[in-house]
């Protein structure tokens, strides 16, 4: 019967996830009836008669669509990450970033930007960049003479710190009048200028990703209850924490390259998950993309829609994040786990 309620609420956020984009397709300042995005998106499939002006379908198609769609995959990368990390770490506060990506990504794109590098070349500098960091938290964790999770956390500390001064001295040699504020903005995380291109090229990496950790999500329950017990099983839990690891870390790189820094989705995403639809990864897996991706459209509705300018999704974040974070926080001081 849980088992059931459970599945349902998994239904019911994967449905929502469906409401929440068609309405953020219609929100904005330049409003669209919910009927006349419907047919918009129809027409593309079906002929039908436009009745509407090319601004609405302009709007529709080529702004908020792609848009609307990059949050949403970003969203349910971050909270995917999130949901294995805590898993195979045991640790309900790690996120996706642990390992050093954003850092990495961080400063692959301000490099680019103080180069003058296209749009195309950032996103693949900082997704280059944040491979790089990985890399070389692996190599840290692996070659040190200690190799638990908490040596390949600290190692992921030390390779993120790394990297923030990095990314301080390219704010500190830039251009206070061109570059510099193009570099503060992507880091505070932005998807005003995501398009088609972008989504098609990010898709191509993360889909595969979040379909392997989906299809693979039963063994972050293996791996949570520890190495021996995973050998007990037949599972391999070295090779096996490596292959979950590798595929959340590429799917959050290629994220951050194409939204930036967007914090505390990965951290607090899999907590409301979880109070949902319990711990088990086969059931919190795919209600973490679920909210993800309902998270991240509101927030960048929120965005786009609450002042004249644009506010940058990592403001939106923190300042929904920390007080949440304060309260898990909490729990945890209070015997939590």
């Amino acid at each position: 019967m849980r088992e059931r309620r459970y599945g349902w609420t998994v239904a019911a956020l994967w449905a929502a996830v469906v409401a929440i984009l068609l309405l953020s397709l219609c929100v904005g300042r330049y409003a669209v009836p919910p009927g006349t995005v419907v047919r918009v998106l129809l027409a593309r499939l079906f002929p039908i008669t436009p009745a509407w002006d090319g601004t609405v379908e302009t709007v529709v198609w080529q702004v908020r669509l792609p848009r609307v769609l990059a949050g949403a995959l970003v969203g349910a990368s971050l909270a995917a990450g999130g949901a294995v990390f805590q898993g195979l770490f045991r640790n309900p506060l790690v996120s996706p970033y642990v390992l050093g990506v954003s850092s990495g990504a961080g400063f692959g794109a301000a490099a680019a930007i103080l180069l003058g590098a296209s749009a195309i070349v950032t996103q693949a500098s900082a997704f280059a960049m944040g491979a790089v960091a990985v890399l070389l938290t692996m190599f840290i964790a692996r070659f040190g003479r200690d190799r638990s999770q908490v040596t390949l956390v600290l190692a992921g500390f030390v390779v993120g710190s790394l990297f923030s001064s990095l990314i301080s001295g390219a704010q500190y040699v830039a251009d206070p009048a061109t570059r510099l504020p193009q570099i503060v903005f992507w880091l505070m995380g932005s998807l005003a200028s995501a398009q088609w291109g972008d989504l098609g090229r990010a898709a191509a990496v993360i889909i595969p990703c979040l379909v392997a950790v989906t299809v693979l999500r039963w063994k972050v329950n293996v791996l949570s209850m520890g190495d021996e017990e995973a050998r007990s099983l037949g599972e391999n839990p070295a090779e096996m924490r490596l292959l979950l690891i590798g595929l959340t870390t590429m799917a959050t790189a290629v994220s951050v390259s194409l939204a930036g820094v967007i914090g505390w989705v990965g951290l607090v995403v899999p907590h409301l998950s979880r109070w949902l639809v319990g711990p088990d990864a086969r059931r919190l897996v795919p209600a973490s993309m679920a909210v993800g991706a309902l998270t991240m459209m509101l927030i960048d509705d929120v965005a786009r829609t609450l002042l004249t300018a644009e506010i940058p999704l990592g403001i939106l974040t923190w300042i929904i994040g920390a007080p949440v974070f304060a309260v898990l926080l909490q729990r945890r001081r209070s015997g939590w786990e």
